[in-house]
């Protein structure tokens, strides 16, 4: 039987808002036929469940046969599809300047070649101002493949200037693809190895940047080369861990859309995850006050009535606010006054199952078990980290997953555990490091310690704390070895270890001194 986390056609239906349904059987009731009748029978049967039953569909409708149902689901899920098309044209403009080059293309099949003319270059017009230049360039395609076989009597110097068109607005897709394939491919490399680890990769991350970033003219680009060119810097920099200049890229990939307003309304999600990596990069670099700020105008754009929803940019809205309000909590040392935001994550994690991949819950996971150690409630925290630890597939993010390992080792500790349970966790971190491919200093430091933990006096504990501290910071100076810091805030956890104090409160401290 299909689970409803993999049926397509059931996803679909679930997510349908009250409007979308309504109009689904309108658009099928259209014709009246008895195979519409069906479709509108397994859709409501379909609609009707919480956890798909397809023996129970069958028995709710008797007139479909089980052997007609995999080729119904299928032509559902193609009428879904085209009612949801018509449903959202007037909202997505690319959808409209589509449908309007197929009605030249009728047009043209019935031999009304002016007005098929007429129609496309609108179509160019609007796609131009708009920046759709792969929509205006299929326009001037067709302008010209009719201009030559026919003699449309239109004004003088026309294959000339379509010739001008065609090659301006190539030049700048061209440019546009050179940049967008620099800023998908430096983002891969940051996914496959993450910050640069050492002098090796600095050199090889920007040589790659270099070599395949090409010149270009600001005063003549368009929005998209303008976008992939800030991404580009933006993913460069974030590698090199050269934070302050990413703020500045991403500054510049956010002010673009001022540039361009109507861009917002257009492309919701390349703003948002503008902002978020905005956030992100203010984040790394501890600029407190332009953070909130920043979160701030997120939260204001998320709640603006006029903002157009739709499931996918409700989702990143979402994952990023809460992100960064959690980020800004960690910012403050607020850790108990963060565990509010956590019912409200954990019912949109919940909500927003369909659409989130396995990386992001997992970081959600983290930050939770995160604020629960930071306000000292240890358990708690290892609940959480353990859904991190025990996830299926512990290839996803081996970086989080060695750092969930730490921290639950560090939460098993504070918690009070036996020395049989700490054994226990001691050779489970032990054993997930010996398999990692790039141990850094930081993590071998800190597991050196916390095996060692057991056989040192009370006496000597502080001494301990203050050793490890010590070598913590000198290792943090190397840029290559700050990374892991950024996981795990481990010199604030040995403060307060030293000085006998909660972790929130050197935190408050810190952002005192920062302010």
């Amino acid at each position: 039987m299909p689970n409803q986390n993999i049926d397509p056609i059931f996803q679909l239906i679930k997510s349908l808002t009250p409007s979308e349904k309504r109009h689904f059987r309108l658009f099928t009731n259209r014709s009246g036929s008895s195979e519409d009748l069906k479709f509108l029978l397994l859709f409501d049967a379909m609609d009707q469940q919480d956890t798909l039953n397809e023996a129970q569909v069958l028995k709710q409708v008797p007139s479909i046969k089980k052997a007609q149902l995999a080729n119904l689901k299928n032509n559902l899920y193609k009428h879904l599809l085209s009612s949801l098309r018509a449903f959202h044209t007037p909202q997505n403009l690319d959808i409209q300047l589509h449908e309007q080059l197929d009605y030249a293309r009728v047009l043209y099949n019935k031999g009304f070649y002016q007005q098929s003319l007429k129609m496309l270059d609108k179509v160019k017009v609007t796609a131009l101002e708009y920046e759709l230049p792969h929509i205006a360039l299929t326009a001037i395609d067709f302008e010209k493949l009719i201009e030559s076989q026919y003699i449309t009597r239109s004004l003088s110097g026309r294959a000339e200037s379509l010739t001008q068109e065609a090659t301006a607005v190539s030049a700048h897709i061209s440019q546009m693809h050179q940049l967008s394939n620099v800023a998908l491919r430096l983002y891969g490399l940051y996914l496959k190895v993450g910050l640069a680890r050492n002098q090796e990769d600095y050199n090889s991350i920007s040589a790659f940047f270099q070599e395949n970033l090409p010149e270009i003219d600001m005063r003549r680009a368009g929005f998209y080369e303008k976008l992939y060119y800030h991404q580009s810097h933006v993913w460069y920099y974030l590698m090199i861990q050269d934070f302050k200049n990413c703020y500045r890229a991403a500054q510049k990939w956010v002010d673009l859309f001022d540039e361009y307003p109507h861009m917002k309304e257009r492309r919701p999600v390349l703003y948002i995850k503008g902002m978020h990596n905005l956030l992100n990069t203010l984040y790394n670099i501890l600029y407190h006050s332009k953070f909130v700020r920043v979160l701030k105008q997120l939260e204001d754009y998320a709640t603006d009535p006029a903002r157009r929803s739709n499931p996918n940019v409700d989702t990143l809205l979402f994952l990023y606010i809460y992100t960064n309000k959690i980020n800004g909590y960690f910012l403050e040392g607020k850790f108990t006054e963060g565990l509010q935001v956590i019912p409200g994550v954990l019912k949109n994690l919940e909500g927003f199952q369909a659409q989130l991949d396995p990386h992001r819950m997992l970081v959600f996971y983290y930050k939770i078990a995160s604020l629960y150690f930071g306000s000292g409630d240890f358990k708690k925290a290892i609940e959480y980290l353990n859904k991190v630890i025990h996830h299926q597939n512990t290839s996803l993010r081996e970086d989080l997953q060695c750092f969930a390992r730490i921290l639950n080792l560090i939460a098993h500790y504070e918690a009070g555990y036996d020395d049989d349970t700490l054994d226990y966790q001691i050779r489970t971190v032990y054993h997930f490091l010996g398999k990692m491919d790039n141990q850094q200093q930081m993590q071998v430091e800190i597991f050196k310690f916390l095996r060692s933990v057991g056989n040192i006096a009370p006496y000597q504990l502080k001494d301990a704390f203050i050793t490890l501290k010590e070598k913590l910071i000198a290792i943090s100076q190397n840029p290559y070895e700050r990374r892991p810091f950024m996981y795990l805030d481990i010199i604030s956890w040995l403060e307060s270890k030293i000085e006998n104090i909660p972790v929130e409160e050197i935190m408050r401290r810190k952002q005192g001194r920062l302010k």
